[in-house]
């Protein structure tokens, strides 16, 4: 049989709150941004990353894409083979280029890949 725990369930729910707030911050949204992309008033999104309001499925889906981020990341089931944070990071600052500025991109990350191999012989 399974126990439910309404403490560990509220534990987890200021949890997923945070790292959604860390991520609307880290992105440089208001609430009130967010809000108006959920068609939510400001209070519910509040009362979500205060742990105070649960979360949609199809909401958290939503907040991921908004964050540019796995709905893992929020929920905690990211594969151990993440990337790293450094590496994350440029990676979602590369997904807001064109097109052209993320194939430019690329051929400057082989250069630098190029560089360091023949600065290693």
């Amino acid at each position: 049989m399974t126990t439910i725990n309404p403490a560990g369930d509220e534990a987890e729910r200021r949890h997923l709150g945070e790292k959604l707030r860390q991520a609307r911050e880290y992105v440089g949204f208001s609430q009130d941004e967010v809000a108006t992309f959920l068609k939510l008033p400001r209070t519910a999104i509040t009362n979500i990353e205060a742990g105070q309001r649960k979360v949609e499925a199809l909401e958290l889906k939503r907040l991921a894409e908004l964050y540019r981020q796995p709905v893992g990341h929020f929920t905690g089931e990211e594969a151990s083979a993440s990337l790293p944070a450094d590496v994350a990071h440029l990676a979602r600052q590369a997904a807001k280029l064109s097109v052209k500025d993320r194939e430019e991109l690329g051929r400057f990350a082989e250069f630098l890949k190029m560089r360091g191999t023949t600065k290693a012989r």
